[in-house]
This record gives structure tokens, sequence and C-alpha cells, in this order.
């Protein structure tokens, strides 16, 4: 078996920790392609129904909440793993 010191395995823990940051932060990517493409979809239905425009932006805003949680999540898990994880 293989005997490890203390400071070999803080640094391990220490560089894990530093890529599963780096992983959660790609977890933003796809909210911010989703609000992207919920806004374009949105000006589209604007345009093709004007009247509807109250009921049309007011989804797409509810949509683009819910969605950008779910970067903040990862930007939180993120910011835990640099300075409290390991």
């Amino acid at each position: 078996m293989i005997q490890f010191t203390p400071e070999v395995v803080e640094s391990i823990i220490k560089m894990a920790s530093y890529i599963g940051a780096g992983v959660a932060v790609i977890g933003g990517l796809g909210p911010g392609i989703g609000m992207g493409y919920a806004a374009g979809k949105a000006t589209e239905g604007v345009r093709r129904q004007p009247e509807a425009r109250g009921a049309i932006v007011t989804t797409m805003l509810l949509g683009q909440i819910i969605s950008g949680s779910t970067g903040i999540y990862s930007l939180v898990i993120a910011i835990y793993l640099i300075f409290g994880g390991g």
C-alpha cells in the first residue's frame, strides 16, 4: 500500500477541489444558452402576435428566472469547493 505524507494528501484534495470547481462553473454554460434561446423565441412570438406581448414576456421572464437559478447554484458550489470544501 502506498503511504502519502499529509502535505501530499492535502495538495491532492485541493487539486480535486479546483477541478470540481471548474466542472461546476461549466454548469453555468447551459443556463446561459437556454436563456438566450428563450429570449430569441419570445422576440419571435411578440413579432408574430404583438397583442400577446404581456403574456409572452411574463412567461419568458419566469423561465429565465428558473433557468438562471441553476447557474447560480453551480456558481455557489464552485465557490464552496474553492474556499470551503477542501
